[in-house]
């Protein structure tokens, strides 16, 4: 017998390379499929400052009002000056959730006796729902259109019509 060389080592094929065509068309399909069945959802968050301290004096004639919330499971207590002494309480209407309607109204008597005052710190003391933060926060913050007009003077001297109540709140005491 004659000894043949395999056939495979005499005939040399050329490499072929395969095809990704068809792979990258899947993969694109797979991630706009991906996209188009995604939810969105849409995160609300509580925009608020964080408190920080100054070394800026208030002017000598004006005491700052220093306009703090104590928010408790019965009432909400409005503080105001330094050291904090208690303005007003205000309680719970007999629905039994905060009459915030007095809130409100008092909040307004504050900002116009301080019409240059911008910021209301929160204090809660107790765990409160989101919704009912955002309740009080609207109240606090909420110039409606049924409010008397309250006017104050910007850096030019210009008397301008305020378009919030009081705009910047800080949390004060964050547990969690």
């Amino acid at each position: 017998m004659v000894y043949r060389a395999p056939s495979r080592r005499k005939a040399k094929k050329d490499f072929v390379k395969p095809n990704l065509i068809p792979i990258l068309d899947a993969v694109f399909i797979f991630i706009f499929f991906l996209l188009m069945s995604a939810n969105f959802v849409k995160i609300y968050e509580i925009p608020s400052d964080v408190p920080i301290i100054s070394d800026a004096e208030p002017p000598p004639n004006q005491k700052p009002l220093a306009l703090t919330l104590k928010i408790s499971a019965s009432y909400i207590e409005i503080q105001t000056g330094v050291p904090a002494r208690t303005y007003t309480r205000i309680g719970k209407a007999a629905d039994g959730f905060y009459d915030l309607e007095k809130l409100h109204s008092t909040l307004i008597d504050l900002k116009n006796r301080n019409l240059k005052e911008e910021t209301a710190i929160f204090e809660p003391i107790v765990d409160l729902t989101y919704e009912e933060i955002v309740k009080i926060m609207d109240a606090t913050r909420e110039l409606r259109n049924t409010d008397p007009a309250l006017f104050a003077k910007d850096k030019d001297g210009v008397e301008m019509r305020l378009k919030a109540l009081i705009p910047k709140i800080i949390f004060g005491n964050i547990q969690s």
